[in-house]
């Protein structure tokens, strides 16, 4: 009965873990196209790094466990474009658009 009880105490703290965890997601543009696959892409949240890499679609998904300020980073085309966001227990969209001036690129919210 031990047993069973203690199983089922890490079960739950692993899974309370799990959906705690805010998950961001959403597809990054160059201009009016998909940056493609394998762009990327990390979230900074409490000097912990979250890393991903887009699909053939251009789009990520990764899941961060810290809730708070974060800052969200595309390594595209030998560049570092970061922008501020925000981090919650629930689910979050961030689609971005790349736009071009004077030869820099720059990340937008779309």
């Amino acid at each position: 009965m031990k047993t069973t009880l203690a199983t089922i105490a890490a079960c739950a703290l692993f899974f309370s873990a799990r959906v705690q965890a805010g998950e961001m997601y959403g597809s990054i543009f160059d201009g009016d196209k998909s940056v493609g696959e394998k762009v990327k892409v990390d979230v900074t949240a409490a000097g912990k790094s979250y890393p991903a890499e887009t699909d053939k679609n251009g789009a990520y998904r990764l899941f961060v466990k810290e809730k708070g300020k974060c800052t969200f980073a595309v390594h595209y085309k030998d560049q570092t474009l970061t922008s501020e966001i925000f981090s919650y227990d629930k689910s979050l969209r961030y689609d971005w658009v790349i736009e071009t001036k004077d030869g820099k690129h720059q990340l937008k919210r779309k």
